[in-house]
């Protein structure tokens, strides 16, 4: 359990360390300040993050469970006026480049591998594709009310900039317990 009286911002799957900032992963590395999964935050109480940063974590978890589970503890562990910044591929986008034309088979491998993962390790699989109107049916299910559509958040060195072809490819979401 934490008990530090700083307000606590979590960077959830986070690989760069940063002041202010603590790394939640499920592997073990040397910036990684706690241990665990997105869906089971047990370690923190109610109400006791200021903050939770998210690139490019959603989307490795079912659907059915695991994406629902993970907002709510999210929703959970922020205090009220807490905020949740989440990046995930952004499914409309990457549709649109596989029905381009001008995109030849070797580009769309690339996008399709934005769409379900760079399969280089055993988490590096997505299992969900989200669009800002789905993600919404799943941010209000987890008791998140308000949320919009940001282009970048401009914090971490992280997938959440990523573009093709010179456009962005992440669907960036702030959302406001």
């Amino acid at each position: 359990m934490t008990t530090s009286t700083e307000p606590l911002r979590l960077n959830l799957g986070g690989t760069e360390a940063r002041p202010g900032w603590k790394i939640l992963d499920i592997q073990k590395r040397p910036e990684v300040d706690y241990i665990g999964t997105v869906t089971d935050l047990s370690q923190f109480p109610d109400a006791s993050v200021t903050e939770i940063y998210a690139s490019h974590v959603y989307e490795h978890l079912n659907y059915h469970t695991e994406l629902r589970k993970a907002l709510k503890e999210a929703h959970r562990v922020l205090k009220p006026g807490g905020i949740l910044r989440l990046g995930v591929p952004d499914l409309e986008t990457l549709c649109r480049f596989m029905l381009d034309p001008k995109y030849d088979v070797r580009a769309k491998f690339h996008v399709t591998r934005m769409i379900f993962g760079g399969q280089t390790d055993d988490y590096d699989y997505h299992k969900v594709g989200l669009t800002l109107d789905i993600l919404g049916v799943f941010l209000n299910e987890a008791g998140f009310t308000t949320f919009r559509r940001i282009d970048q958040f401009g914090m971490f060195n992280d997938c959440t900039a990523t573009t093709f072809d010179g456009k962005p490819v992440s669907l960036n979401v702030i959302a406001t317990k």
